[in-house]
C-alpha cells in the first residue's frame, strides 16, 4: 500500500457542529462535514425541529439557527444507526423546550439509553422509555440544573447533559473519573458559551450556568482519527507499505489507539498542520514494521474506545501474547464488538480468548480465508477486511453496507493505496 488518504472529516465533530449550529442564533457555516448515513440523520432532525439547513458543495453546509428553541411540533427523528446523533439530540431537544420522537434501527434500538434519560429527568426532562431503549418521546418542560457524576465514562451522556443544561435555569455540574472526548466542550466555546473545565485527578469537572444561547460561526471539521485508524493499521502489518493520512485530528482523547501502536514499535511519523474547530491536527507517515504484542491498561479504553476492532487487528500481527483489559464497554456498541471481534479473529485461524472482560490474542502469521459477520457494525466489517490484506488468505465479509454510515469513501481510499477489495452485488 503506497500513497496519500485525505483523512475525512470527523463523525464526533460533524454531528456537534450540525447540533449546535442549529441551536445558535445566526448562521454557521460548517466545511468539511462528513456526509456519512449517521451525520446525514443528524441533519435530518435538526431540519425538522425548525433549523434551515442548505448544502452548497461537497461537505459544506450553511446552518440558520433557532436561536435557542426549537419548533413546538411533534416530529419523529428516525437516527438509523447513530447512538452520538440520538443521545446528542435527546439533550438539545430537552434543552431547546422541542418535542420529539427518537427512533433507530434494529441495532440502534437494542442500545442502553437510560445512561442520557436518567440525568435528563433529574433535570426535569419529560424522557418516556420501554427498558430504557429507544423509542424515546421527549415532551417540552422546564429544565433546572443538576450536579452530576458519570457512572460510565461516556462523551455522550455528558454532551447530551451540557446540551441540556444551555436551556435549564442555574449551574449544571458535569464530574467525569475518567477524562472523555471534550469536544462539545470545545465547541461550545467557539459558539460562544460560557463554560469552564477543570481537571480532576484523572477526570475533569465541568460547569455551565443557564439559560444560554449560542451564536453561530464558522466551523472547519477535522479529519477523523478513528477512520484514518484502518489505512493506518493496514499500512503497519502489510508489507511493503508507506501510506501518509492528511489532516488528522489529534485532540489527546482521541489519539490512544496511535499512541498504544508506538507502543507496540510502530513506524509513525507526525507532523503538526495547524487547528480546525477549535481542535489540533497533524499529518501522519505510516510504513510497515514488526510490532510487539502489548498489555493494556484498561483506564486507557475512553481515548480508543471506537478502535479497538482494529487494534485487535494489529495484535494478531504483532510477536507475542497480547491482553486488552477492561472491554465491558464494547458490549454495548452497535453490536458485541467483544464478541464480534473475537469471532473476527478466531474464523481467521488466530489464537484468541475472551476472558471476562478482557480480549488474549496470540499474534503471529494470520492464516486468512474466514467469512466474517459484520452483525450490521460498521468498525467490524472495515476491521475484517483490514485483517485480510494483510493475510495469507482473503477474507469475506457478509455485508458491508453499514460502511457508509461512518466512512462512505472507505473502499475508494482503500483502493487507491492499492488494496484490492472486490465488492459483490
Amino acid at each position: 500500500m503506497q500513497g496519500y488518504v485525505n483523512t475525512p472529516g470527523d463523525k464526533s465533530v460533524s454531528h456537534r457542529a450540525l447540533v449546535l449550529g442549529a441551536l445558535a442564533h445566526g448562521q454557521t457555516r460548517i466545511t468539511g462535514l462528513l456526509e456519512s448515513g449517521d451525520v446525514l440523520a443528524t441533519l435530518e432532525a435538526v431540519s425538522r425541529l425548525g433549523a434551515d439547513v442548505e448544502r452548497r458543495g461537497e461537505g459544506v453546509y450553511i446552518v440558520q439557527g433557532v436561536g435557542g428553541t426549537f419548533a413546538a411540533a411533534a416530529a419523529t427523528l428516525d437516527f438509523g444507526n447513530s447512538g452520538t446523533g440520538a443521545r446528542l439530540m435527546m439533550g438539545a431537544i430537552a434543552g431547546a423546550r422541542g418535542q420529539a420522537r427518537l427512533v433507530g434501527d434494529d441495532s440502534l434500538s437494542s442500545r442502553p439509553m437510560g445512561r442520557v434519560t436518567t440525568p435528563l429527568a433529574r433535570m426535569g426532562a419529560q424522557c418516556r422509555a420501554t427498558d430504557s431503549r429507544l423509542p424515546v418521546d421527549i415532551t417540552p418542560a422546564p429544565l433546572t440544573g443538576i450536579d452530576y457524576r458519570l457512572p460510565v465514562a461516556s462523551a455522550q451522556v455528558k454532551s447530551a447533559i451540557l446540551l441540556a443544561a444551555l436551556g435549564a435555569s442555574g449551574e449544571t455540574i458535569v464530574r467525569e473519573d475518567i477524562a472523555t472526548r471534550d469536544h462539545t466542550e470545545t465547541m461550545l466555546k467557539l459558539f460562544g458559551a460560557k463554560i469552564t473545565v477543570e481537571p480532576d485527578g484523572e477526570g475533569r469537572i465541568i460547569r455551565l450556568n443557564g439559560p444560554q444561547t449560542l451564536t453561530a460561526c464558522q466551523i472547519g471539521v477535522p479529519g477523523d482519527p478513528s477512520s484514518a485508524a484502518f489505512a493506518a493499521v493496514a499500512a503497519l502489518i502489510t508489507p511493503g507499505s508507506e501510506v501518509t493520512l492528511t489532516g488528522v485530528m489529534t485532540n489527546p482523547s482521541r489519539t490512544g489507539l496511535y499512541k498504544v501502536l508506538e507502543r507496540m514499535g510502530a513506524n509513525i511519523t507526525v507532523t503538526p498542520a495547524g487547528e480546525a474547530a477549535g481542535e489540533p491536527v497533524a499529518d501522519f507517515g505510516l510504513r510497515f514494521g514488526a510490532l510487539t504484542a502489548i498489555d493494556l491498561e484498561p483506564e486507557i479504553a475512553p481515548s480508543l474506545i471506537d478502535e479497538y476492532p482494529v487494534l485487535a487487528i494489529a495484535c494478531a500481527f504483532a510477536k507475542g501474547t497480547s491482553r486488552l483489559r477492561g472491554l465491558a464497554e464494547l458490549r454495548t456498541k452497535e453490536s458485541d464488538r467483544l464478541a464480534a471481534t473475537h469471532a473476527l479473529l478466531i474464523a481467521n485461524g488466530v489464537d484468541a480468548r475472551i476472558e471476562g472482560d478482557d480480549l488474549m490474542i496470540e499474534g503471529g502469521t494470520v492464516r486468512g480465508g474466514g467469512h466474517v459477520r459484520s452483525l450490521g457494525d460498521h468498525r467490524i466489517a472495515m476491521s475484517a477486511l483490514v485483517l485480510g490484506l494483510a493475510a495469507r488468505d482473503a477474507v469475506t465479509v457478509d455485508d458491508i453496507s453499514m460502511i457508509a454510515t461512518s466512512y462512505p469513501a472507505f473502499i475508494a481510499d482503500m483502493t487507491a493505496l492499492g488494496a484490492m477489495i472486490k465488492v459483490h452485488p
